[in-house]
């Protein structure tokens, strides 16, 4: 394991920030990629994390418009609403021999970075955690649970191996994993059905447990059937009892997106499958009213997505 990483962070919300406070305790070198207005209160005050997890604490991390040096990864953590405007701080030339890793929600990210970095210097990556951005440079951990799994290839594996040894020591659940595809599936088919129907009902994922089981039992089984069209296998019985198992206060970001009138992630999640349910024509008429009752809704800014 190297004796410390150089990374990036792309977009210090409450994923971005959560990670760079944790890899520059751990003793990282952190740069984070951000707009003037949060690098000035990063600059100024440092970047605060509060978790029941992992405690309260500060650090220092430095700041920049673009990345400008060499880093062993740059995570993105942008929302996928603000993924074509924020790679401009990120040149495909300036990666070098570092690893991009998108923390992103949805399925099509990794392909459509793929097209603007070297292929195998993008690794498809997943995180599992509830963390908000309260203001700039102070981000709260809200979830017990904090776990990410990477996919290595041949080309990338003890790069990726490396970074996953970084991870695991600043304390979080890490896995590597060989099957990209089944990876993004595996996150995709709990996050989506809790995302749409939080967002759709306003409620915390207890609220719509309950409120709305017929719904999350009908749109697990469909996010199943198109998962198997994509070659990947999704338990719907396990998948439920994986939702029945969250905090019943956990909120999706989606759902504080809308609340909070800021663009939500509606194409990558609820349109990506659309998409493939399309393409391998799968019916699926519950996660199809609750997309075109979400894009209907007055004052809802969606984004096209990646």
């Amino acid at each position: 394991m190297a004796d410390r990483l150089d990374v990036a962070v792309l977009g210090p919300g409450g994923v971005g920030g959560f990670l760079a406070a944790v890899l520059a305790r751990e003793g990282s070198s952190v740069v984070v990629l951000a707009s003037d207005h949060t690098s000035s209160a990063i600059g100024q005050g440092g970047l605060r994390l509060e978790s029941g997890r992992f405690g309260a604490f500060d650090v220092s991390v430095r700041t920049a418009a673009l990345l400008s040096e060499p880093i062993d990864a740059c995570l993105v953590t942008v929302k996928a609403t603000q993924l074509r405007d924020a790679l401009h701080r990120v040149a495909p030339d300036s990666i070098g021999q570092g690893l991009l890793i998108p923390f992103l929600n949805g399925l099509e990210h990794v392909d459509f970075l793929r097209t603007v970095y070297p292929p195998t210097s993008v690794v498809a990556a997943t995180i599992r955690i509830e963390a908000v951005k309260v203001k700039p440079g102070l981000i709260r951990q809200t979830s017990p649970f904090a776990s990410v799994e990477m996919a290595a290839s041949a080309e990338n594996r003890d790069r990726v191996e490396s970074i996953a040894a970084r991870l695991s020591a600043a304390g979080l659940d890490v896995r590597v994993r060989e099957d990209e595809l089944a990876m993004l599936w595996d996150k995709f088919a709990l996050l989506a059905p809790m995302a749409l129907l939080t967002t759709h009902e306003r409620a915390n994922v207890g609220g719509v447990r309950t409120k709305r089981r017929a719904d999350a039992v009908a749109l697990i089984g469909e996010v199943a059937a198109v998962a198997a069209a994509d070659g990947v296998h999704i338990d719907p019985a396990g998948m439920l009892r994986l939702m029945d198992s969250v905090p019943e206060t956990m909120e999706t970001s989606m759902q504080r997106d809308q609340a909070a009138g800021r663009p939500i992630e509606l194409d990558a999640l609820g349109g990506a499958l659309l998409r493939r349910a399309q393409k391998a024509g799968i019916a699926v008429p519950v996660a199809k009213r609750l997309v075109d009752d979400l894009r209907s809704r007055s004052g809802l800014v969606i984004s096209t997505g990646p």
